[in-house]
């Protein structure tokens, strides 16, 4: 229990030291879109999105959040997850793949993984497509959270 403890620990310790090191780095989005929050937390107000690849500089850190400023758009600013961030520049190719798709390439998915999974499984992506469609209300995620009695996270 002790040792479960000190993991825990270290790791917060870590992720803070990871947010504070980032300051007024360049960094770039790794995620398809990353939320642009008001405040740190699941349930801040949105004010936007960055897309793939977008430029960022982190102003400041606390724990798993970064305040950060769009270096193409100055304008825009707020708190993301740091695990929304790389500091590796995201470069995409003459415009002939999409941002879902190089983001997907990141992963490790391309053409060729794609075929051998339709091969073996007889499904494509159009279900995974459909259910990352899917949104709901923060209002009805708060419901369901409050009605579950789980925490609603930092």
């Amino acid at each position: 229990m002790k040792r479960t403890g000190l993991l825990v620990l270290l790791y917060g310790l870590g992720m803070a030291l990871a947010a504070q090191s980032n300051q007024g780095e360049t960094m770039y989005v790794a995620v398809k879109q990353a939320h642009l929050k008001s405040a740190t937390g699941f349930f801040a107000s949105s004010r936007g999105y960055l897309e793939y690849g977008e430029p960022v500089t982190v102003l400041r850190g606390t724990g798993k959040w970064v305040e950060i400023r769009s270096q193409t758009n100055p304008s825009r600013t707020g708190w993301t997850a740091l695990l929304s961030l790389t500091s590796k520049r995201i470069t995409g190719s003459s415009g002939s793949a999409q941002a879902r798709e190089i983001a997907l390439a990141g992963k490790g998915f391309n053409a060729e993984v794609e075929a051998v999974y339709k091969k073996e499984t007889g499904a494509g992506y159009a279900a995974i497509d459909r259910l990352e469609a899917q949104s709901l209300p923060d209002g009805e995620l708060r419901r369901f959270l409050r009605e579950g009695r789980l925490a609603e996270g930092e």
